[in-house]
């Protein structure tokens, strides 16, 4: 999956419709029947409960960008931090990992307390096609200006390095055998370089690959 028209050829106005759509289209991609997921909005100061499993935007961060859980009635949930809307490129992010927990938590899988859970998730996202999405808005640099300052700004999405997530997409290329992943060009920032060194480093030391 692309950030692309042809990918996502909704119409995006940053509104609950679009939300919806957007859900719609990601849990569909990733097998999951939308039709079972509720989806709402909260604000930075929602109160995160020791039921729900957060996704956080950055290290230290005590906002969420979104959050997984089951509701009384056993439905899965996921809320999206409305801040999150902005960015259509996050967004996608924040879905395909909380859905991502939609697959992991089914019976039998991974339990809850895993303690690898959450960097499992976000190997999920890009196992399913996302990792376009999870490795773009893992590490976001941007330049501010107002009134009394100027400067730049971070912000930090999901649980992987960027080595590790350059490695992961590398190996996701390497296992379908694409020499030259044409959706590499869409890799930006320093996950790049990491991708095509650990793409060489492959191609280089066959007896490695783990999948037949």
């Amino acid at each position: 999956m692309l950030p692309i028209q042809e990918h996502f050829p909704d119409p995006y106005d940053q509104s609950e419709d679009a939300l919806r759509r957007m859900v719609n289209r990601v849990a569909g991609t990733m097998h999951v029947d939308p039709s079972q997921i509720d989806v709402e909005l909260f604000e930075s100061e929602y109160e995160v409960s020791r039921t729900l499993v957060p996704f956080f935007s950055g290290e230290g961060s005590t906002a969420p960008a979104g959050l997984y859980f089951h509701t009384p009635e056993e439905r899965q949930s996921i809320a999206v931090n409305a801040s999150e809307l902005k960015d259509p490129t996050a967004l996608v992010a924040v879905l395909a990992h909380e859905i991502g927990h939609v697959i992991l938590l089914r019976p039998g899988r991974v339990k809850r307390d895993e303690p690898d859970m959450e960097p499992l998730n976000d190997l999920l996202t890009i196992f399913l096609g996302f990792g376009v999405f999870t490795a773009n808005s893992a590490f976001q640099f941007s330049q501010f200006t107002n009134d009394r300052s100027q400067g730049w700004s971070t912000r930090r999405l999901g649980y992987l390095s960027e080595p590790l997530l350059g490695y992961a997409l590398a190996r996701f290329a390497y296992e379908r055998r694409e020499e030259k992943p044409g959706w590499a060009s869409f890799v930006k920032g320093n996950i790049s370089p990491y991708m095509k060194r650990s793409l060489a480093w492959l191609k280089s030391n066959p007896q490695q690959r783990l999948l037949s």
